[in-house]
C-alpha cells in the first residue's frame, strides 16, 4: 500500500463510479481513482503495472469473475500477494454467505453501501482515514 497510490475500484454500475469519484473530491481525497468493470481488467492492470495502490474496493457481483475470485487469485498470486494492497468488500448484497465466504478469502473488510449520500460519504471517508493512518509494510 502506497499513501499516495491510486484506489482500484472494480465496479460493474457505471452510476457507481461516478459517485464514488464525486464523493472522492468532495472528501478531498487526492488519490487518483482508477476504475475496473470486471476483475479480469484488475488482475492484468496489476500484473502490468509497477505502482502501489493504495487499496482495492471490490463488488461482489462482478461479470466474468466474481469479486471473491479475485482476491483469491491474488492471494495464490506470490508477486500480488507480496504487494499486500488492502482488499475491501464495498457492496450492497450483505448476504451472510457471501459475507462469510468474502472473509475466507483474506480481506481487509466488507463495507456495506449505504443508500443515501451522505452516509455513503461517511462510510467513504471512514474506510479512507482508516487506511491512510493505519501502518502497513509498503508504506513505512
Amino acid at each position: 500500500m502506497s499513501l499516495s497510490g491510486p484506489i482500484l475500484s472494480v465496479e460493474y454500475d457505471e452510476n457507481d463510479y461516478l459517485l464514488l469519484a464525486q464523493l472522492s473530491k468532495e472528501l478531498g481525497i487526492k488519490n487518483k481513482i482508477l476504475f475496473f468493470q470486471d476483475g479480469i481488467e484488475l488482475i492484468e492492470y496489476l500484473g502490468a503495472t509497477t505502482d502501489q495502490p493504495f487499496l482495492i474496493l471490490c463488488n461482489t457481483a462482478l461479470p466474468l469473475m466474481n469479486g471473491i475470485g479475485v482476491r483469491d487469485y491474488i492471494e495464490r498470486s506470490p508477486p500480488l500477494k507480496e504487494r499486500a494492497i488492502p482488499f475491501i468488500f464495498f457492496d450492497t448484497s450483505g448476504r451472510v454467505e457471501v459475507v462469510k465466504e468474502a472473509y475466507k478469502s483474506c480481506i481487509q473488510g466488507y463495507f456495506l453501501k449505504p443508500e443515501t449520500y451522505e452516509e455513503l460519504k461517511d462510510r467513504l471517508a471512514t474506510i479512507y482515514k482508516y487506511w491512510k493512518s493505519c501502518l502497513h509494510p509498503n508504506n513505512m
